[in-house]
């Protein structure tokens, strides 16, 4: 189980290096964010996000219990602002040059993943909590 979250964490630790770019052009710009409700609430979650990755990433790999509790916290934000934890495979149809058909398959295993993480994520700090 202790391989699990450390899986977990390398996969947080993918997505802080897929984030990092935008979150460096929402530092430089944040002046530049449109005076949208949605907008703002999506830069500011990003934002928000980004550094609870770094709490979950080090918590997992080191299986401490605030890992889990800042994984819990991310996910219903991972969903609203499509931060997946296999996100990267979102990518393939860019790199493979196939048709935008597989992008929505991807998303939507992207989706259907993060729920199984959550439940992989919950029974793992149940039996070792």
């Amino acid at each position: 189980m202790k391989n699990t979250a450390r899986f977990f964490a390398i996969l947080d630790i993918i997505s802080i290096i897929l984030l990092a770019k935008q979150f460096w052009g929402i530092i430089t710009h944040i002046n530049e964010i449109p005076d949208q409700l949605v907008s703002q609430l999506k830069v500011w979650l990003t934002l928000f996000l980004f550094v609870l990755l770094f709490v979950s990433a080090i918590g997992l790999l080191l299986f401490r219990k605030f890992g889990f509790i800042a994984y819990y916290v991310q996910f219903p934000f991972r969903l609203i602002i499509w931060i997946f934890s296999i996100g990267f495979i979102t990518y393939l149809p860019e790199l493979l040059n196939l048709s935008e058909v597989w992008f929505n398959i991807l998303f939507r295993v992207c989706f259907i993943a993060e729920f199984f993480r959550l439940y992989f994520t919950i029974q793992t700090h149940r039996r070792y909590s």
